[in-house]
């Protein structure tokens, strides 16, 4: 999950520097392009498992359809706003699955933990306000982000321990391609210019591509295995570690530093986010209450 974590925002920041280069179609089709290229030979190689039962197919399916929306709403975000404040609004996952788990799936969640996530949305709208007031709607992008990746990672605990890492995004990586390239064969690019090819690009731009199709297999590799060999309580605080690196690469990479009142919002979010993880790892750790003994059966005993 480290790995991920560093691994992860610098293909956030390939991903903004291509955003006004290339196409988000043409983006899209390289980046899961490269995926199944480099891991399909592994596995013919290794004679690793890439067969999977109808339900893993199936969720598999969604898996990939979810991961192509959250990248393409995710570059179309960075198109707009600094990379750590689109990670850090993204950041508001953990709370969505925390309202997911309660009005859907019916989970118990306590008074503490709804509190702590009612901070971190105000947190969230700290972050959103100035980038609101600058581009507009575009900075609401990165809740939808959230809303995907929530899903995804749902998804992703699903079926991590009944596939093969490598097997899983391969297969990703290829249905990604039966998707999308008839859209962009078919689709009249003036009625789409998104998703235009190009293969005149500017000088450097093909480099980045490979860059952004290899880092994005290599983060989620590393975030698939993590949840397959540490329980999710175990990794998810480390996932938090990506706003202060992606904070360090934006710096680096285009000069941007989050505002006052966005470092506050981040800062709350993080605070949030990590109270509510810490107190689930707390609440697992509980012992389940005794059954209730029928005192007759005690008093007969005795």
């Amino acid at each position: 999950m480290l790995g991920f974590c560093v691994v992860a925002p610098m293909g956030d920041a390939i991903a903004k520097l291509l955003s006004d280069k290339v196409a988000l179609g043409q983006l899209l089709l390289v980046r899961f392009g490269l995926q199944a290229l480099v891991l399909i030979p592994i596995i013919a190689l290794t004679g690793r498992v890439w067969r999977m039962s109808n339900r893993v197919f199936g969720l598999t399916l969604l898996r990939t359809v979810m991961h192509i929306l959250g990248i393409g709403m995710m570059v179309s975000a960075l198109y707009y706003l600094p990379l750590a404040d689109a990670i850090a609004i993204v950041f508001v996952m953990p709370f969505i699955m925390l309202i997911l788990g309660h009005y859907v799936l019916g989970e118990e969640v306590g008074f503490r933990r709804m509190i702590a996530c009612a901070v971190g949305f105000f947190g969230t709208v700290l972050v959103i306000q100035p980038s609101f007031q600058q581009v507009g709607w575009p900075a609401l992008l990165p809740l939808g982000v959230a809303v995907n990746f929530a899903l995804f990672m749902l998804v992703t605990r699903k079926i991590a321990k009944e596939t093969d890492p490598i097997g899983l995004q391969a297969v990703s990586g290829v249905m990604a391609l039966v998707m999308l390239v008839p859209v962009i064969a078919l689709v009249p690019h003036t009625a789409a210019p998104m998703l235009a090819w190009d293969s005149m690009l500017p000088a450097g731009t093909w480099a980045l591509l490979v860059a952004i199709g290899l880092s994005g297999t290599l983060a989620h590799l590393l975030m698939t295995w993590s949840l397959r060999y540490a329980p999710s309580a175990t990794v998810a605080p480390m996932q938090y570690l990506e706003i202060p690196i992606a904070t360090v690469i934006g710096f680096a990479v285009f000069g941007d530093l989050p505002n006052t009142m966005a470092s506050i919002g981040i800062a709350i979010i993080a605070a949030s986010g990590l109270y509510i993880v810490i107190r689930e790892q707390a609440m697992s750790r509980r012992p389940a209450p005794a059954p209730v003994q029928d005192r007759s059966v005690l008093t007969a005993a005795e």
